[in-house]
């Protein structure tokens, strides 16, 4: 089985004419153009997939409309909803880009070989992201994801190796 990937949450319908707010959960733009194809897993499990025929930005949210959806009542049951896509939708990256799925679970440990924790979430606050690594005792440590930081990452092994800036680990 395919396994499908978050890109947007449905967070309320928008107007009457079945628009829907989505907030965003993904880097891509282009996620949301006209003609792409998205699918909603609904309360059975089932998939449904929908085709973007309207998309505009209003107040830093993605309103989006699906072809055939046209009324309020069409889309209301949407809501709370994940819009997803399956892994071979998933656009080529450059060196050293990574997708957050393969990088949220890797170990993450210091240039000296010891353990830090486990990447449990990305940030996105700014210029950069930031890595949110849980230790095993005391509080989160906040990693920015920048060259001279983060050292090595090997998606493959789910490790990331990290040289700890002043005040990183206090």
């Amino acid at each position: 089985m395919t396994q499908m990937l978050n890109v947007g949450k449905i967070i309320n319908t928008h107007g009457v004419q079945g628009e829907v707010k989505v907030q965003r959960i993904t880097d891509f733009d282009d996620r949301f153009d006209i003609g792409n194809q998205l699918v909603l897993v609904n309360e059975d499990s089932q998939e449904l997939v929908l085709t973007i025929d309207g998309h505009r930005i209003h107040k830093g949210f993605d309103l989006i409309h699906f072809k055939g959806y046209d009324t309020i009542n069409d889309v209301e049951w949407f809501k709370g909803k994940h819009l997803q896509i399956s892994e071979n939708q998933l656009t080529e990256l450059d060196e050293n880009e990574y997708y957050y799925h393969e990088i949220i679970g890797c170990s993450a440990y210091l240039t000296d070989g010891s353990y830090l924790g486990s990447i449990k979430e990305i940030l996105s606050p700014g210029a950069n992201d930031v890595w949110v690594v849980k230790r095993e005792q005391g509080k989160d440590v906040l990693v920015p994801y920048i060259e001279n930081i983060v050292q090595e990452v090997d998606v493959a092994a789910q490790k990331v190796v990290i040289e700890p800036m002043e005040g990183l680990l206090d």
